[in-house]
């Protein structure tokens, strides 16, 4: 299936009110799953690899909380998240969280964990400094690019 024919499928569903399209032409087989809330519609395609093409996010999810003013007026480096999962501060429930506001991180150090399909992927910092704010409560799910730390 040539990706033209594929965009345009990945555009019935982004503009329809279905969530989810399968469709089978010969040996190929194409699944097309949309996901609510800003996270990008998937297609995978049996005789190829698995394709994400970003879905036109609304300004603001229901149920979603606004910007908040820690967002806006803390100046620094802002760590988004790369991925959508569920945000921990901690190793596990009893353990002492990464990092702690004010504290003193370092490049490549892991300041929380995102877990996403049973996996926690540890997430590093990408920037050095001081941990001047922690946007995300603990057990929270969180989306892709949704900022976690402010780093200054």
């Amino acid at each position: 299936m040539d990706l033209r024919k594929l965009k345009k499928l990945i555009d019935l569903v982004e503009e329809s009110g279905i969530s989810e399209l399968e469709i089978t032409e010969g040996e190929e087989k194409v699944k097309i799953v949309k996901s609510g809330g800003g996270v990008p519609a998937t297609a995978q395609v049996s005789t190829a690899h698995a394709v994400s093409i970003p879905t036109a996010a609304p300004a603001a999810a229901p149920g979603a909380p606004p910007a908040t003013s820690a967002e806006t007026q803390q100046e620094g480096h802002v760590l988004k998240s790369p991925m959508v999962g569920t945000f921990y501060r901690s190793p596990s429930p009893d353990a002492k969280s990464f990092v702690e506001l004010g504290q003193t991180v370092k490049e490549g150090q892991t300041i929380c964990i995102i877990e996403a399909m049973k996996l926690m992927n540890e997430i590093e910092a990408d920037a050095s400094g001081v941990v001047k704010a922690i946007l995300v409560e603990n057990g929270q799910p969180v989306e892709y690019g949704q900022p976690l730390f402010v780093i200054g």
